[in-house]
């Protein structure tokens, strides 16, 4: 889609700009006045318009407003009249993307083409990556379709929002969906605060330049210019230090980052979604997340709700990744029934790695006994407390399973915190009370 289509009455003219138009390698078609072009324009080809403005019966003015009804992202170049300066004000008022003053050089004319299908190649380009980050999101249950309605509202509102939600809920999803439906030409960047070393950080959101510290080789552009105009992700917000947290604030109240080594701040049009697993409540309470930032992050607030409270949503989802799987095979009453009973502690993520267990061991039809096995330990489920001997307190099961929870997240503890579903500070006590550092 590179095609122009260029439209005026004056027949020398026509021919004189289509032929400068083809020696310079651009693909043109032509229309002898404005009912020719409302005929001929194709949405599909034309990626851009060119037109007089001053034509007999449907002038430049009316297929101007009408390429903009049928197709609002072609670009439109006018030609007015020399020292027609007020019909190209309101031409431009009414969305033209550039005009050109009759007479015009053949240079001026390629130059303002060339520019106006880049910029048209890259609002489609825009469209696409803002389709392809955009994934569906069940919501058959009332509560899932509460959220979305939410989502929606606040997509196109520049606020800053905060997802909040247990791990494995689909935070990420809905921060796409939040950019994808927000109008914003740039990027969707996500950064994992909790995956990064703390003296990394800040040169990944903020960048740096060249020779800054030691080891910068080469600048780097940093993850909130990369975002410009687009949106940016951070997951695990409540894992951000101190210091950075102080600057992420600059940043919201001014719009501009300061990058590492660089004498001025870089202005910055970033929509920030963040997001945390954790009680932020709690995090504010010990100090670890600042006050002022949470209400700057916290401009609309999406709670996610787990899976267990969303029960309607479990069979769809499972279906979907069945489909994805490439495997068409029904869930039977008894599975169906089985993935409603289970609390899924582990959320839609929980889920999706079953149902690849079911599709993996299946043989023909998908079997309850090729479930993994349900994850009662963190849900207080009836087996496990069976499993437990009668000699041991409440305070020894309380040690173990902390023990458990850090030896399976190799000693850290915000990971264990998170798995346990219970603030950083209050494990870091218990860890100390039963010696368990």
């Amino acid at each position: 889609m590179s095609r122009i289509l260029l439209v005026d009455d004056d027949a020398t003219g026509r021919r004189v700009a289509v032929h400068n138009l083809r020696r310079a390698g651009l693909e043109v078609d032509d229309a002898e006045d404005g009912a020719a072009a409302l005929a001929a324009f194709d949405p599909g080809v034309h990626a851009v318009v060119v037109t007089d403005l001053k034509m007999p019966g449907v002038d430049g003015m009316t297929l101007l407003a009408t390429v903009h009804a049928r197709a609002p992202g072609v670009p439109v170049i006018v030609i007015t009249a020399f020292g027609d300066v007020e019909k190209a004000v309101e031409a431009m008022r009414a969305g033209a993307w550039d005009f050109i003053e009759k007479p015009f050089a053949r240079e001026k004319l390629e130059l303002a083409v060339r520019r106006a299908l880049e910029a048209s190649s890259l609002r489609r380009e825009n469209a696409r990556l803002r389709q392809g980050v955009e994934r569906p999101i069940v919501a058959e249950s009332q509560v899932m379709t509460d959220v979305l309605r939410l989502v929606d509202r606040a997509a196109p509102r520049p606020l800053p929002v905060l997802i909040t939600g247990e791990s494995g809920v689909g935070k990420e999803l809905i921060a796409r969906r939040l950019h994808a439906r927000s109008g914003r030409s740039g990027a969707f960047v996500a950064v994992n605060c909790a995956a990064l070393p703390a003296e990394l950080l800040e040169s990944e959101l903020f960048g740096h330049t060249r020779g800054a510290f030691t080891g910068a080789s080469k600048p780097r552009e940093g993850r909130f210019r990369r975002a410009d105009r687009g949106t940016l992700f951070l997951d695990e917000i409540g894992e951000l230090p101190a210091a950075l947290q102080s600057k992420l604030l600059r940043v919201l109240e001014e719009g501009a980052v300061d990058v590492v080594g660089a004498d001025e701040p870089v202005s910055v049009d970033v929509r920030v979604v963040a997001a945390t697993n954790q009680d932020v409540d709690a995090q504010i309470a010990e100090g670890s997340l600042r006050e002022d930032l949470f209400f700057r992050l916290a401009a609309v607030r999406v709670e996610v709700p787990p899976l267990r409270a969303r029960k309607a949503d479990i069979q769809p989802l499972a279906e979907r990744f069945l489909a994805e799987s490439g495997v068409d095979l029904p869930i039977g009453p008894e599975l169906a029934d089985e993935l409603r009973r289970r609390p899924w502690p582990g959320n839609v993520r929980e889920l999706r790695n079953a149902v690849e267990r079911l599709v993996m061991l299946s043989d023909g039809e998908l079997s309850v006994a090729d479930l993994p096995s349900a994850r009662a330990l963190r849900t207080g489920g009836e087996s496990w407390l069976e499993a437990i001997p009668e000699e041991l307190s409440l305070v020894d099961v309380e040690a173990q399973v902390i023990a458990h929870a850090l030896a399976r997240h190799e000693g850290n503890v915000s990971a264990a915190a998170r798995a346990l579903r219970v603030p950083r500070h209050i494990l870091v006590y218990r860890i100390q009370k039963y010696g368990l550092g």
